[in-house]
This record gives C-alpha cells, sequence and structure tokens, in this order.
C-alpha cells in the first residue's frame, strides 16, 4: 500500500486529488493539509509520497521542503503556464523530486504518484522545457512567495498574515523585489516577475 499525504492550499483540489487517489487500491492518502509546516510534520505518518503545491503557504518553502522529506518521494504540481523559475531546482532533484503539469489527466496522475513511490523519474517535458527557458531568477524563494501574495492584491498586514511575517518584514521584502526587479511599483514587478516567468 502507497501511503500519499497532500499538501495543497486549495481545498476543493485537495479534496478531488484525494478522491482521485482512494478509488486506487494500492493507494492510501494519510492526510490532506493545507500549510507546509503540517506537511512536514506529517512525516510521522510515513508516507512513501507527498502531493505539493508549489504555493503552498507556510513557513518552509516547497523547495526547502522537498529537502527536508527525506526518504520520500515528492510530486509537484505544476501549472505550466505560470511555472516560476523556481521550479528549476525541483527539476534538478528529480528522480525523488517528481513534477506533473496540472492539466494531466486523473490516470496519469496515479501513475505519477505510484513512480515517484518506486523512485523512477516523473517530469513533465513541457515543465522541463518552461523551467529551462526561464531566465536565472534574481529574487529569493520567500521574496517570490511574499511578490505571489502581492498579485491577489494583498496589503503587506495580508501578505504577512498568511506567510506568518511581521508587516515590516514583508515590506523589507517588497523593498528588495524592487531594487532587484528595477521595478518602480509592486505592479510593475509582478509584470516583469510574471514576463521572466519567475512567479
Amino acid at each position: 500500500m502507497i501511503r500519499v499525504v497532500i499538501g495543497h492550499r486549495g481545498p476543493l483540489v485537495r479534496g478531488a486529488l484525494a478522491a482521485v487517489l482512494s478509488k486506487e487500491t494500492d493507494l492510501d492518502v494519510a492526510a490532506e493539509l493545507d500549510r507546509s509546516d503540517d506537511v512536514l510534520t506529517s512525516v510521522r505518518l510515513r508516507p512513501h509520497v507527498v502531493v505539493l503545491d508549489p504555493q503552498l503557504p507556510g513557513k518552509i518553502g516547497v523547495e526547502d521542503l522537498s529537502r527536508k522529506l527525506t526518504g520520500r518521494g515528492v510530486l509537484v504540481l505544476v501549472d505550466h503556464e505560470a511555472i516560476a523559475a523556481t521550479s528549476m531546482t525541483l527539476v534538478k532533484q528529480a528522480p525523488r523530486i517528481g513534477l506533473i503539469a496540472t492539466d494531466a489527466t486523473p490516470q496519469q496522475f496515479v501513475e505519477a504518484v505510484r513512480d515517484v513511490a518506486k523512485g523512477l523519474p516523473v517530469v513533465d517535458v513541457r515543465l522541463a522545457v518552461a523551467a529551462l527557458r526561464a531566465g536565472d531568477n534574481p529574487l529569493t524563494e520567500r521574496e517570490c512567495e511574499v511578490l505571489r501574495q502581492v498579485t491577489t492584491g494583498a496589503t503587506a498586514q495580508e501578505v504577512a498574515r498568511t506567510l506568518s511575517l511581521s508587516a515590516g518584514t514583508v515590506r523589507n521584502y517588497l523593498s528588495r523585489i524592487l531594487a532587484k526587479t528595477g521595478a518602480r511599483s509592486r505592479i510593475e514587478a509582478i509584470r516583469k516577475a510574471q514576463d521572466a516567468g519567475w512567479i
């Protein structure tokens, strides 16, 4: 039996993924979680595979989280139309880290979970090409996370609450983001980062 933990920010998607996996006799969904911190503590459940949303909120970024999930297969669900350059690090961690596009079929998703559990490489070709084409990202993983939150229209205070940071720390991140992107405003920084494939 392959035990799976699902870490996704969206309850609807999380539930749908769990429902797809639960139909399989050889797969068992051990937990459905919405924060990276909780996913890390879920190792006590001894999952064979952890399915991750690359934008999973929490104190630990997905790249760091995937490194800390030693001894477990990790499958990251990525939207190929909005792949961030940070995914390049995940691509380099294959075969332990699998990458699958969010527009994969349910059966492709199930097979990807099984393959990752066996230690086989799972890398969607389109995602790999997109990651390779994305320029070097000058932003840190946390800066990308902050900027992604800002794209939702969130204020510095709201971003701080979501990411468990102080508002002052978020403002410092935003200042560094503007400096690194050469942008004059948050909106321009978002546009530049999206155009470059960083977020």
